[in-house]
């Protein structure tokens, strides 16, 4: 006989408890986490705000400068050559020293010219003895014109040699050809020095010049006579005045510039020739202007533009719920407002001058607005920003939109 099966009555209830205990388990996480989930979506949106720093629009006094760079010349530059062979004897002079035009320098050995021009001068007298001698002859008419015509001009030979002779000995004497400094000395004593040997060089440093290429299209804008600023990068924080003393009056076809000599007195001697300065000249003033910084501005196909910040339309305000007990049904919450958000807005402007850090804006822009001045490469036309260091509610006080007149 077979066995026979006996059924546990209990074994189907065990498993309708256990899968009720699972659902249960299951409506209390889902119970417990629904609050967090909008939360999360929150963040998200909060993150995806762009961080920027901004910047109001504002009247202030604005100078219109051209500036350029160029390197400052000495206007007298002398080199100054020994006009004789000889010896060194006496340097009279050291490099740093203000000479005066015409000063002895140097001194070389003198005694070859001095004896050249002993035996010139001797000479003369004779050939002046023989002239004399000729013209009392020709008043008596005992000496032939010919006789007298040859001694008259063998006179005037030998003047001619005691002139030269004369000539080689101040050649021994080195002397300054301009007043100035002098920059270099390029011979020691007992040097023994050719003609046309470089033996000091002086130069003339008041006043200084520097020769700025400024582009044709600023050719009515700078003028002769105007004031400039120069700073130069050896000596920082000091700014030095000069002026526009001439402008070429010819355009350079190859670069399509012109030449503008500016001209710096400096008493103190504390520029130096070669020095490199940057120079602006300030040729406009207006003193109610409407400014941005710099930083602000956009310079895309060949126009100018803003990004401002204005106010994005209202989101709507999510629910919140509350956790309820087991048991219980979830209670919805009164629903929170939402916080004011903030968009970049392209705005185009006309540009004006520009200043240091500062630009004027001519039109496109109201004051008081803001303006994006760091972030502004990471944003484009609505894209929803955070602005750092102020508080929306802050934000919201200031002018937006609209578009300005």
């Amino acid at each position: 006989m077979l066995p026979t099966r006996v059924s546990n009555p209990f074994r189907p209830i065990d498993r309708r408890l256990r899968l009720g205990a699972l659902a249960a388990a299951m409506a209390l996480l889902t119970a417990c986490g629904g609050g967090g989930a909008p939360g999360k979506d929150a963040n998200s949106t909060a993150q995806a705000a762009i961080p920027v720093e901004v910047a109001s629009a504002s009247h202030q006094s604005v100078t219109a400068n051209y500036s350029g760079t160029a390197t400052l010349e000495a206007v007298g530059d002398a080199q100054v050559v020994a006009k004789t062979t000889g010896i060194v004897l006496k340097i009279l002079v050291e490099e740093g020293m203000h000479v005066q035009k015409g000063q002895v320098l140097a001194m070389l050995d003198d005694d070859a010219a001095r004896n050249k021009l002993a035996q010139a001068t001797g000479t003369l007298k004779k050939t002046q003895a023989a002239y004399d001698k000729s013209e009392k002859g020709v008043a008596l008419k005992i000496t032939p014109r010919a006789d007298y015509d040859r001694d008259k001009y063998d006179l005037e030979t030998q003047k001619a040699v005691v002139d030269g002779a004369q000539l080689d000995l101040s050649y021994t004497r080195i002397v300054a050809p301009i007043s100035g400094v002098v920059a270099k000395r390029s011979i020691k004593l007992g040097n023994l020095v050719q003609t046309n040997q470089n033996l000091f060089q002086i130069v003339d440093m008041d006043p200084l010049q520097a020769v700025l290429n400024v582009p044709e299209r600023d050719l009515d804008t700078l003028k002769p006579g105007q004031s400039v600023q120069m700073r130069v990068d050896a000596l920082t924080g000091k700014s030095f005045e000069g002026t526009i003393a001439r402008i070429a009056p010819v355009v350079d076809a190859a670069s399509g510039t012109f030449r503008a000599t500016c001209e710096f007195r400096d008493s103190t001697r504390t520029l130096k020739p070669g020095m490199f300065g940057r120079i602006e000249v300030a040729y406009d003033q207006r003193h109610d202007a409407l400014v941005v910084p710099r930083s602000a501005i956009v310079e895309e196909d060949g126009e100018s533009s803003v990004f401002t910040v204005e106010s994005a339309p209202p989101k709507p305000a999510a629910p919140a719920a509350t956790k309820g007990k087991p048991g219980e049904a979830v209670a919805a919450e009164q629903a929170k407002p939402a916080l004011p958000s903030f968009v970049a807005k392209r705005r185009l402007v006309k540009t004006g001058y520009a200043e240091g850090d500062r630009v004027e804006i001519r039109d496109g822009l109201k004051d008081g607005e803001r303006v994006i001045t760091i972030g502004r490469n990471a944003v484009r036309d609505g894209t929803e920003v955070q602005v750092l260091g102020d508080t929306p509610q802050a934000l919201a006080g200031a002018p937006t939109g609209g578009k300005a007149s």
